[in-house]
Order: C-alpha cells, then structure tokens, then sequence
C-alpha cells in the first residue's frame, strides 16, 4: 500500500518537476542509468565507537592540537528517550510516518519561496532527505541535487523502515565540533550517557544540529540555549509537556562538561586537516577520477567513497607531522590581530619556507577560531596585478628572447571587447618592461600576454596548485588577474615560490601520517618540477626587486638582505595584494572586506604592506 502511495505521490508531482524544468528529465535519465551506483552508496557504513584523537606535531615534534571526531557506539532507537525522537520529529519533520521519503507539499512551499533564486534557500526537507544528505550527497544547494536528493530519499524508504531511517539518523546527525551522533553529543558536551541527561539538557544538545554553526554551544551558547527554549515550546504544542513542565526545564541552568584537548593554533591546524584529504584523495587516485568525470551523480559517489575513506582513517587514530613553526605562527597572528584589531578589514597570509617549501605559518583570518571560514584556502579573491609575474611576465621571458630593456608600448590597447584601463587612467607611450613591471602598466602586461597567448600563458599557469582557477578562466583578463573566483594567498604564495630558484614543489603543511604504531601511511612526494630557466628566474627577481625600490612596492623591506615584492589592487579597490620573496620566506598578503566593498579611503595606510613587513621579518 505504502509504495502505490508513493507512486501516486509522485505522479501528482509530475506539475512541479515540470517546473523545475528540462534538467529534472536528464538527472531522472541519469538516475535510471545509475541504479547499481545508488544502490552501492546506499550499504551501510560499518558501525564505530568513540576515536582516538587525531595529534598533531610541529615541526619539533611537539604536539599543538588534538583533532577529536567524537562517535559514539550507534544507539538503538529502543534506547534513544521518547522525549528526544518527539523533538526531532516535531521540529524537523512532523509527516515523518507518513511521506514516502520527501513531502510534496513541503516541497512546494519550498520551491514556491524560492522561484526568483538561482538556487535553494529554503528546505522542505523531511528527515529522510536529511539522512540522504548527510550520507550520500553534496550539500550544493542546486536543483539537480535536490532532485537527486528526491529519488535517493524514495529509495531509502523502500529498503527500510521509518524506525531504522529515524535510529540513523539520530545516530549520524553533526552536533559541531566534531561530534557525530546524539550519543556522542550526550558524553562530549555533559560527559554523560544521553539517558541520564534531563529533557532540558536532551533539548539543549537538540538543538544543534538545526545549525551547527549558529548553535554550537561552545561559541554561541545564548543562540543554543534560545532555540532549546523554542523546542521545548513544540513539546507543549504537542502536548508532550505541560506549559508548567516546559517553564521549569528551561529555568533550569546548563552546565557543559565538555572534554578537555589541545587546540593551539587553529588557522594551521584546520588548514592541516583540509591538506590531509586533499593528500588521501591524491594518493588513492579520487581526485584524478572526480576531476576527470563530468557525470554529477558519478562524482557524487566518488566524493563519497573518498569521505569514506578518510572517515574511516580518522576514526582508528592518526599522527600528522607538520612543518608548523609555533614561534612564528603566534608571532604572526599577534602581529596581524593587532595591525586589524581596530578595523572591520580582514586579512589573510601564507609564509612558505624557501629551503624546504613548506608551510610554516598561515592566517585564515583576524581572531580566526576553530571551523571559521579560513580565508587563506577558502576565501579566493581577485589579485589584481599581484598575478601579473605568473600569468604575463616569467611566461614572456620564458618563451621569447625579449630582456628588461625590452620596449612594450602603454597606449590604450583592446583585445576584442576587452580594454584596460591603468592605474588612475594614465597612459604611457613606449616603456621598457622594467618600468612597465614596476609601475604595473595593464596596456603593457596585455600586449606582452597577447603576444604569447593565452595557451601559453596557462601552461605555466596550470603547473601550480591554483584550484580556485576554473576553465572559464582562459580569457584575456587572467592577465590582469581578472579570474571568476580569484586565487587565495595560499595558490598565490605557492607559485611565486617557483621564483626562488626556477623549481616548483607544492606547498605543503604536512611532512607525513602514521598510524598508531608509527608506521607511515601518507606522506608527499618531494620532487621539484623546473619551470623557469636561470635566465628567467633572475629577471624575475630583479624585476620584483625594482618594485620595491622604485614602483608601487615602495615601503616594503627587508631585514634578510633580498627582497622582491609585486603588489596587487583590484577594481574599485576591493581587494589588496602584496606577495613576494626574501631570502628566508615567500609570502602572500590580500586585504579586504568579507562582502567586498571600496577600501580607497584607507589606501595611504598600506595596511598590506605592514602585515607583509611584520611576517617577513
């Protein structure tokens, strides 16, 4: 009876897929083809008990962070309080026992909210569907994906009951701060098994995972605690308690007993688990295979079974060693902090070591706190003339015989529609490339670049790890940095590393992974890849050098000896840029507003400058 319901749910539907319109019809096509893939992504993980913590070491094998993924052993959902599947279900989904995995009125309120965005913003829904999310899908908020949420979610209630649907997901949901699992909620936050919690402490954990980032109860107590008092009002609405009952569990005072690690450092330690899945999938072949594949519901389930993957790695307990200077690190975060600390800028900074290319430093943002958005590595931004030496400049001396002395011309240029301007309008006639270098000329970077090409161009591009770089990039404007997304400081300091000595090795924070024995299970390969000859490499430097000494780097310095430095400003002066090399580091500085706005008028400060002297030396 169940599935004929269903059937005549979902032809009932049929208006509203067609207004989704013609790409429903394909992901259904891809849906059929893909039977055999959903069914695999839907086995079950296996079931896990509390981890070990995840250590990490600096670069003297001092440990500066614990990383818990704190599971618990899955309840049964005889063993769960009636009182917490009713908040759940109240909250979250009250036609839980009645849909078929997805509610077609929720999701026509939904779409109905939503039809004049390009993209989801509001849910409908179910708990099945959440289920779905959180164990085989993305969560891009698309119309694709929410279709493919859809038959998933039909799928699932196919093969189990609502009991079994509801004890996973209760058992599998984000509680933040890396806890997973009402369970694990329970023991991390009171240090008590979930039956011997009161409803106002049942109702307080609860409430987290709505939001895990609004209500984690660590940084937004106040937050957690008002939508535990809005939860225990859906319990009165429902009967569950009396109006008495409710007023008295929220009176009562929340006491959190939450477990006690190590966290220093936390711009580079979550940086340091980012790097740790990029280097899992690297080295078990998923980022070949999710890059080279276009088919969405395929990349999906390979970015599932990698997740897998590294799950199931972190839940037996790892070391990573890093390059992480502690030294260095607090005094550049100190440095940074009090540089920002009376402005709404934010800031974001990698120091590479020239010796050894690695990370040794790297700030995600000003008083960054765990799981913050790191804008070093998440936070792309337009670089402006600070991408110049990469795209433009070291490919033109790469591949033609052109010097310094070189003359280029700074007259007003296009390349089809495409016309720069310069810096506050001015034109030049015939200048060297010098002067066009350090005055940051665009008229001239443009009919240098228009003379190599953008192929060209891009083979030297593409040998760095620039991810935020995508194809709709290859246009005339990547030479002045014009990108879709941008480049973050991270992409940024870890090209112009290719200018310490024409080599390039990938910038990296980990050294290796060992298990619990010690054995090592990960580790970079350290080949260096040549990609400026000797010849470019020394202009290159030159040229970045003058910058600092004649052109628009003037106030950078150095206590090392060498210095070479480009600086970047984007249109409208959203976005500062300054990166360059010494002796000892490479390092990459942007400033800017999180919603991007004008910083013209703070422009003489050369905020970007003191931040850059502050961590080179």
């Amino acid at each position: 009876m169940k599935q004929v319901f269903g059937y005549m749910l979902i032809l009932c539907s049929i208006p509203l897929l067609l207004l989704l319109g013609s790409e429903v019809w394909k992901e259904l096509a891809k849906a059929q083809q893909h039977e055999q893939l959903i069914e695999k992504s839907m086995e079950l993980p296996e079931n896990t008990v509390s981890t070990l913590p995840i250590t990490l070491y600096d670069a003297n094998n001092e440990i500066f962070s614990e990383e818990y993924t704190e599971w618990s052993q899955p309840l049964k959902l005889d063993d769960i309080p009636e009182v917490v599947k009713d908040i759940f279900i109240f909250s979250e989904d009250e036609s839980f026992y009645d849909h078929i995995g997805f509610d077609v009125s929720a999701i026509a309120r939904a779409f109905i909210a939503n039809s004049n965005e390009q993209s989801i913003q509001q849910g409908g829904s179910t708990i099945t569907q959440q289920l779905v999310r959180m164990r085989y899908l993305s969560v891009d908020k698309t119309y694709e994906r929410k279709l493919m949420e859809l038959f998933y979610s039909y799928e699932l209630e196919k093969v189990y009951s609502k009991e079994e649907i509801l004890e996973m997901y209760l058992n599998e949901m984000y509680f933040s701060n890396q806890v997973y699992g009402i369970g694990a909620a329970a023991t991390y936050y009171f240090d008590r098994p979930l039956e011997k919690l009161t409803i106002a402490e049942m109702a307080f954990i609860a409430a987290i995972p709505n939001n895990p980032s609004l209500y984690d109860p660590l940084r937004n107590f106040d937050n957690t605690k008002a939508r535990q008092e809005r939860l225990l009002d859906k319990l009165t609405e429902h009967q569950i308690l009396t109006l008495q009952e409710a007023a008295m569990h929220k009176q009562q005072p929340i006491e959190l007993a939450v477990k006690t690690k190590i966290q220093q450092y936390p711009s580079y330690s979550t940086y340091v688990l980012q790097e740790l899945k990029w280097l899992i999938g690297e080295q078990t072949g998923y980022n070949e295979q999710i890059a080279s594949t276009t088919d969405k519901m395929e990349k999906e389930f390979l970015q599932l079974e990698l997740q897998k993957k590294i799950d199931t790695l972190l839940q037996q307990g790892i070391h990573i060693y890093t390059a992480l200077q502690p030294d260095k690190q607090k005094q550049d975060e100190a440095a940074i902090n009090d540089i920002l600390s009376h402005s709404e800028l934010q800031a974001s900074a990698t120091v590479i070591n020239n010796e050894t290319r690695e990370i040794v430093s790297i700030f995600g943002g000003k008083n960054y706190q765990k799981y913050d958005l790191h804008r070093a590595f998440q936070s792309p931004r337009q670089p402006g003339s600070a991408f110049k030496p990469i795209s433009v400049f070291a490919p033109y001396f790469e591949t033609t015989t052109a010097t310094k002395n070189s003359i280029v011309s700074g007259a007003q240029y296009c390349v089809g529609n495409f016309c720069p301007e310069n810096y506050r309008g001015i034109w030049y006639g015939n200048v060297t490339i010098e002067k066009a270098f350090q005055d940051s000329i665009n008229t001239a970077a443009l009919r240098l670049y228009n003379t190599i090409g953008v192929d060209t161009a891009f083979s030297y591009i593409d040998r760095f790890q620039f991810r935020s770089i995508i194809d709709k990039d290859r246009t005339y404007a990547s030479a002045l940095g014009g990108l879709t997304y941008g480049v973050t400081s991270l992409e940024l300091a870890d090209a112009y590393s290719s200018f310490i000595d024409g080599f390039y090795a990938p910038a990296r924070s980990i050294r290796k992974v060992t298990n619990l024995q010690g054995e090592t299970i990960y580790s970079w390969p350290r080949e260096r890849e040549k990609i400026w000859s000797a010849s470019t490499v020394n202009t290159m430097r030159d040229l970045l050098h003058k910058v600092v000494t004649n052109g628009t780097g003037k106030g950078l310095y150095s206590s090392s000896g060498y210095l070479g430095a480009k600086t970047g400003t984007t249109n409208q002066f959203k976005d500062y840029w300054v990166a360059g090399l010494t002796n000892d580091y490479t390092t990459a500085v942007w400033i800017g507003y999180d919603t991007p706005r004008s910083m013209e008028a703070i422009e003489k400060q050369k905020i970007h400058f003191s931040i850059f002297n502050a961590i080179t030396n």
